[in-house]
């Protein structure tokens, strides 16, 4: 039996590289630490430079984006939104919230992300009963994009709008454009995991810049512009702060080393482990560029591990893994929702659901903690008991 190092090893920490406490700084310095500053409105135009889109809005979080975008959709009780299966519940829960009817696409095998074909048999569908859907949500998973040719002529054929969740995906590219710039709304996320991090907090980003300025009058809770607290409407407090959005700048010019740094640990696990008959790495089709935020990867025949007891075994050498996204329509609160699969007789996110596990990916990992990591997955499938 292995001993067990003593050094854990996270999933996805959060990487700083010294010039987040410089902005922070600069924000004590001119006692900018309230909500609101100078700060957020240069991240949210340096972000909008960055994918080509018109217009951001800093937030609170992903989901306060995602939120703010069922909203300015008009999504209400009663309307149905189509959303990829194989995700976050994050994702979905601001339209179930909204009251909305959540209905799940599969993935296709190619990117792991929505699948077209199931897609435009749901359309279809929804579309003969009349009763189309009121938004799409796709899903960038794990960074990598989906494959946006299809799925948005798809809902232009049928006047939808779509909302892109490119929480996983900032930095990541379809055909050499950023991911989080083709829906009517994209969204980022900046929790402590992910590839740019603010501790907490989202972006909401649209072509669309009066919806965006009206996303802000939300987000600051919905004050009308008189001297005293007048309320129009009623809306909730998502601004990011002046001190986050500093980390978040901070974090920013180190965007492109982050990628290339994770980009670096999946070739190195690919090379090592990338050999076994039955590993197989989440693909990256030829027209997409992932930042490759987790290392994802399934146990296939005549590999008979379960996942679990992968990451089981590394967690007794205290390294931290992680079973791929459980599918929406896996999950007890959506066991009645509709669901389009792949093709018939195929559900592409439950298989892989039932066979994958991701791997620590930080992009500050030191080959080290990377050897560490290759030699507890070497030892579980070797020394692991098979299902029967």
């Amino acid at each position: 039996m292995s001993l067990v190092p003593q050094e854990r090893i996270y999933l996805s920490p959060p990487h700083m590289s010294g010039d987040e406490i410089v902005k922070i700084n600069e924000a004590f310095a001119s006692n900018w630490i309230a909500p609101l500053g100078p700060h957020v409105e240069a991240f949210e135009r340096e972000t909008a430079e960055l994918t080509g889109i018109r217009a951001a809005a800093a937030l609170s979080s992903g989901t306060a984006a995602l939120h703010l975008a069922a909203e300015l959709l008009g999504v209400g009780a009663g309307d149905l939104v189509l959303c990829s299966s194989f995700t976050f519940a994050a994702s979905v829960a601001p339209f179930f919230h909204k009251g909305a009817e959540c209905a799940f696409v599969d993935s296709e095998p190619e990117s792991w992300n929505m699948s077209p074909q199931a897609l435009e048999r749901a359309l279809a569908e929804t579309s003969a009963q009349g009763r189309p859907p009121k938004a799409v949500i796709l899903v960038d998973l794990y960074g990598q994009s989906c494959d946006m040719d299809p799925l948005l002529e798809l809902c232009r054929h049928y006047r939808v709008p779509v909302v892109e969740d490119s929480a996983e995906a900032m930095g990541s590219l379809y055909k050499g454009r950023r991911s989080g710039s083709f829906g009517t709304f994209g969204v980022f996320s900046y929790n402590g995991n992910k590839i740019v991090t603010t501790s907490g907090g989202g972006m909401l980003l649209s072509d669309d810049a009066e919806a965006i300025e009206r996303a802000r009058f939300l987000a600051t809770q919905a004050r009308d512009p008189a001297p005293w607290y007048q309320h129009t409407v009623l809306g909730w407090n998502y601004r990011l702060s002046n001190v986050l959005a500093a980390i978040g700048r901070g974090q920013m010019l180190h965007l492109d080393e982050r990628v290339a740094a994770r980009r670096r640990i999946f070739g190195r696990y690919a090379e090592t482990l990338g050999t076994i008959e039955g590993v197989r790495f989440m693909p990256e089709p030829s027209w997409s560029r992932s930042n490759r935020w987790l290392t994802a990867l399934t146990l296939e025949e005549p590999l008979r591990v379960p996942p679990l007891a992968v990451l089981e075994h590394l967690a007794s050498w205290n390294i931290e893994g992680r079973p791929l996204w459980k599918p929406m329509h896996l999950q007890p609160v959506f066991e009645d929702a509709r669901y389009w699969p792949h093709e018939e007789g195929r559900d592409v996110c439950a298989e892989l659901f039932s066979r994958g596990l991701c791997l620590p990916s930080g992009s500050g990992m030191t080959e080290a903690q990377q050897d560490r990591v290759i030699a507890a997955v070497l030892e579980a499938l070797r020394t692991v008991p098979a299902r029967c």
